[in-house]
């Protein structure tokens, strides 16, 4: 581009003093005011406080023209005409009626401008930026670009530092007077190889008047209800001028890589939110990363060139970190790869046809090639058999020993093998290419004309106009060096009795580089159509195991947006067939498909701790339980009429676990009818029909367990919509009901004072319902004495005592067994469910014998499916594993630490008010202020839409949904409770 460098390097101004700055604002603009220097790379900004209100004076570096100045005020007059509600710097004209005044400052001319202060922050740290938060930034892009697309005050003479059709020439007249030689080699590179990516686009692309650096530091922000910073305005026209209109969405996009947990993915809200506004050309599409990588570049070379001439400027230094992280996040990736990410996400994937092959690459491979299934649905590797290192060899191994002569794996497929756990970065599943086990000898031979490298000890590159082909695993016969089609290369390697072939595709980047062998989720369709299927090269066509929606001969791109279209597809269908009112996690679920123990994995490989599953107590998968069903179904499932063990035999386990008087035990199929028989039980032994229910509480969905359901969490109207026959007393919540901390022992003489008061108004009760430990406001203990005094009360009037151990019971607490045992009683009634099946639909009452017969007054009783065989045989395994693996002492113990933990953050992190719970029944309940106690209900789901992405399942729960419910499998090692306290601290230090 040959342009001087004298035209855009610009040396920053130097410090004006505030006394004069106060002099210009009362001699020019007539203010009068407070002054207080905001810092900036090149200008001289001071923030003006007066009793009217705010500015902002700018004073330009002496080498900004007074037209281009203009122009600014001009283009923000533009949009904020165009873009109502959006919050932007207006000029003030001064006394003279002119926005642009001049001054003198040491001797030196310079002019200023006097801005309306935007209020708001500006993102000016690296913390967590939300998809959300991109989205906006990507919308203001989009907004600034169409509101100044007819644009016509700027005409622009000299060229300018930041306009992007300038960045290689920027870069490589910086670089050299960089004091870190490596680094200024790495970044001449990478520019040079997107500027040669850009050039075919260059005359194509739109040119306009734009912003020129929508980013973090240049919008600000108000506070959403949930705590993140959403951009509302739009600040510093300082770089406006000409430019390609797609260089909008490039600044944009490389000012979101430098902020926590960023990666290249990460840009694509703001890409479609941008498109949403304004849409892109293909070549501007194919264009954007490219320039993303320009941009960073002319940061990083700009930036430590700013430190040099002006050694005092304290701005310019604090960015090099972030200018740097930005410029690594860029390159992590080949700009092809983003390219065609880019174009997957907003629906345009390129199709580009793979040579035929002239000759086969391995002429002896029998047809019947065996193929093997390693994703997350396989039936092979159930029982964590896929997180052993050698899962995938002994597959292979096992397929040729039953007598298959090849063994294949699949490209583009999820592999489940590849998963890991406890980890906050997606593990690399996406397989980019295959590998080919074999029984015995076999030649390779070139499948077309080309040249051939050697990469280490046994591999070879066969590379052929545009496309490689990359073989792992070869004896090469042949010289580095020219090769015609159908020579032979060499013969597939033995080792350790094992012969194993890769073989990978791959078009050559820019920048150059092996392709890995896996690629993360997030760039898996970006990664496919740079690595596309080599199996055609060796199978014939019809031998192809395509996913069947997607045929085998479409570009990998297309075959993997057929995977994210099921996925989306599934969703729509789940809302077109099944109730809405049954709600799923989050707003865009994962699509789970596999459990271990305490690990969910969904179907692109990406595995979840699961601190959420208290169904399953002893762990997802669970071996035993699986092979003893399998066995009782082969055997044996019909209805508890029959006479036959297990029935017999679960019960008498039941009553062995509970106080002697417990010894009838009745076998449902969830929480929601035990606790609906609970209550038919007391209204049948007691005549009556009045319950006392605790308020916040949730007890299922039948009708009377529904009406002694009091949360409004489940129900809004749940206090309300109550029948008659149901009142309650307060929540005994020591943290934040009407009686807190010590206070708290009040709760249960006002409890046991309404029953009594009921008696007396003659509706003497029933029963009291209550779980023994408050699971719906987060795990909380009830204070000592309650049910005590509770249970007293009821007795005293003639009422049946229900203890709801539905999610509590089972050895959770790790203190005890059943959670009423920490209260020191025993009550009349006992239900539990959930980990009584490990997610079988299974419950049981159980209550003394002259209750149970009661019963007979209303009728027989039935299930038809509580209590059948095989549902007796999943409670007893559980109940075995529980006792030989030891799981409550597990929960009491992990529990403890975790809690230590909890409780540690705590003291660090102020949106914490408590941590409520004992053993793996625990809360974290977050509040705005922990005077008020002010709920942090929207700051709760979004931290737990971020531990998501850092692989974490967790939920909401209580009334007021700001409490994480961490009630784990029991089977949660220490490693698995420190990831998840871990991935909590991230959260909350640098933000959701």
């Amino acid at each position: 581009m040959g342009i001087p460098s004298a035209d855009w390097l610009v040396r920053p101004i130097g410090p004006v003093d505030e006394t004069e700055v106060s002099a210009v604002l009362a001699e020019r603009f007539g203010v009068t005011g407070t002054v207080h220097d905001l810092g900036s790379q090149q200008d001289r900004n001071y923030r003006v406080r007066t009793g009217t209100g705010d500015y902002v004076l700018k004073i330009a570096n002496p080498a900004s023209d007074p037209a281009a100045l203009r122009a600014q005020c001009a283009a923000v007059e533009r949009l904020s005409d165009a873009m109502s509600g959006l919050r932007l710097p207006r000029a003030h004209a001064g006394v003279d009626g002119e926005v642009v005044q001049r001054l003198s400052a040491g001797g030196v001319d310079l002019v200023c401008r006097l801005l309306d202060y935007v209020p708001g922050e500006p993102i000016m740290d690296s913390r967590y930026l939300a998809p959300p938060v991109v989205a906006r930034l990507g919308e203001l892009a989009g907004r600034v670009v169409a509101g100044l697309a007819d644009f016509a005050g700027v005409e622009q003479e000299r060229p300018l530092l930041w306009d992007l059709r300038n960045a290689l020439t920027v870069v490589e007249t910086l670089a050299p007077h960089l004091p870190d030689q490596e680094r200024a080699d790495r970044v001449l590179r990478a520019s040079r190889a997107a500027h040669t990516l850009l050039e075919p686009f260059v005359d194509r692309l739109p040119v306009q008047v734009i912003h020129g650096d929508v980013t973090d530091n240049n919008v600000v922000c108000e506070p959403a209800p949930d705590g993140r910073r959403m951009p509302v305005g739009v600040i510093d026209f300082g770089d406006l001028g000409l430019g390609w209109t797609v260089a909008e969405l490039a600044v944009t996009c490389a000012s979101v890589l430098h902020h926590h947990g960023a990666g290249p993915a990460s840009v694509l809200p703001a890409v479609h939110a941008f498109h949403a506004v304004r849409p892109l050309a293909d070549e501007e599409v194919d264009a954007l990363w490219p320039l993303v990588v320009l941009r960073t570049s002319v940061m990083v070379v700009s930036g430590q060139y700013d430190t040099l001439l002006d050694p005092g400027n304290s701005y310019a230094p604090v960015a090099l970190d972030r200018e740097w992280a930005m410029f690594e996040a860029a390159v992590s990736v080949p700009a092809e790869v983003m390219t065609a990410q880019l174009r997957h996400a907003l629906g345009r994937p390129s199709a580009q046809l793979l040579p035929v092959a002239e000759h086969t690459p391995l002429p002896g491979l029998p047809d019947d090639v065996a193929s093997l299934d390693l994703s997350v649905s396989s039936e092979e590797l159930h029982t964590g058999r896929w997180l052993a290192p050698d899962a995938e060899t002994a597959l292979a191994r096992a397929a040729l020993t039953a007598g298959h002569a090849a063994v294949r794996t699949r490209h583009g497929e999820f592999r489940l093998t590849r998963t890991t756990v406890d980890d906050s970065v997606p593990a690399a599943t996406c397989a980019l290419g295959v590998e080919l086990h074999l029984a015995g000898p076999a030649e390779i031979r070139a499948p077309w004309a080309g040249t051939v490298t050697r990469h280490g000890d046994t591999g070879v590159t066969l590379h052929t106009g545009g496309l490689d082909l990359l073989l792992d695993g070869v004896d090469a016969e042949v010289q580095p060096g020219p090769v015609v089609s159908g020579q032979q290369l060499g013969t597939v390697a033995a080792h350790e009795g094992v012969r194993v072939l890769g073989l990978q595709l791959f078009r050559p980047c820019a920048t150059g580089g092996r392709p890995p062998r896996f690629a993360p989720p997030e760039l898996a369709a970006g990664w496919l159509e740079v690595c596309p299927d080599p199996t055609r090269l060796f199978l014939a066509p019809d031998a192809s195991d395509a996913p069947p929606s997607a045929p085998d001969d479409a570009p990998l791109s297309a075959r993997d947006t057929q995977q994210a279209v099921t996925e989306t597809e599934l969703l729509e269908r789940r809302e077109h067939s099944f109730a809405t009112v049954q709600e799923h996690y989050f707003e865009t679920p994962p699509q789970i498909e596999r459990g271990w123990r305490h690990h969910l994995v969904d179907t692109r490989g990406r595995g979840y701790l699961d601190m959420l599953n208290n169904v399953t107590i002893l762990g997802h998968g669970h071996p035993g339980l699986g092979e003893a069903v399998h066995r009782q179904w082969q055997r044996l499932n019909t209805n508890s009429r029959f006479h036959y063990a297990s029935v017999v035999e679960l019960s008498e386990r039941l009553t062995g676990l509970l106080p002697a008087e417990l010894d009838t035990v009745f076998l449902v199929n969830s929480g929601s009818e035990a606790v609906d028989l609970a209550l038919r039980l007391a209204w049948a032994a007691t005549g009556r029909q009045d319950v006392v229910a605790v308020e916040e509480a949730y007890h299922g969905w039948t009708y009377a367990s529904d009406a002694v359901s009091t949360s409004i969490a489940d129900n809004p109207n749940a206090l309300a919509s109550r029948p008659p026959w149901v009142h309650t007393v307060a929540a005994p919540n020591s943290y934040r009901g009407r009686h807190r901390g010590p206070q708290s022992r009040r709760y249960a003489p006002e409890a046991a004072a309404r029953v009594r008061e009921l008696a007396v108004q003659g509706r003497p009760l029933a029963a009291f319902v209550c779980e023994p430990y408050y699971g719906n406001a987060g795990g909380m203990a009830l204070p000592d004495g309650y049910l005590r005094q509770v249970y007293e009360a009821t007795r005293d009037v003639g009422g049946l005592c229900v203890a709801d151990e539905v999610q509590v019971g089972y050895g959770r607490l790790g203190s005890h067994f059943w959670g009423f045992e920490q209260q020191g009683v025993v009550p009349d009634i006992v239900t539990i469910a959930k980990a009584m099946g490990n997610g079988h639909p299974l419950g049981a009452v159980i209550t003394r014998r002259e209750i149970a017969d009661a019963y007979r007054t209303q009728g027989y009783f039935f299930s038809s499916a509580g209590g059948s065989p095989v549902s007796s045989v999943v409670g007893l395994t559980v109940l075995d594993a529980l006792r030989d693996e030891d799981l409550q002492t597990n929960a009491r113990e992990i529990g403890a630490h975790l809690k230590d933990r909890l409780l540690e953050l705590a003291e660090r992190h102020a949106l914490i008010g408590a941590v409520h719970g004992s053993g793996l029944y625990l809360g974290v309940e977050f509040v705005r202020d922990r005077e008020s106690l002010e709920p942090a209900t929207e700051e709760t789901a979004a931290i737990c839409d971020r531990l998501r992405e850092l692989g974490v399942i967790v939920q909401p729960t209580s009334d007021r949904q700001c409490v994480l419910k961490i009630k784990p499998p029991l089977c949660l090692t220490r490693r698995s409770a420190d990831v998840f306290a871990d991935a909590l601290d991230d959260v909350l230090t640098h933000g959701w």
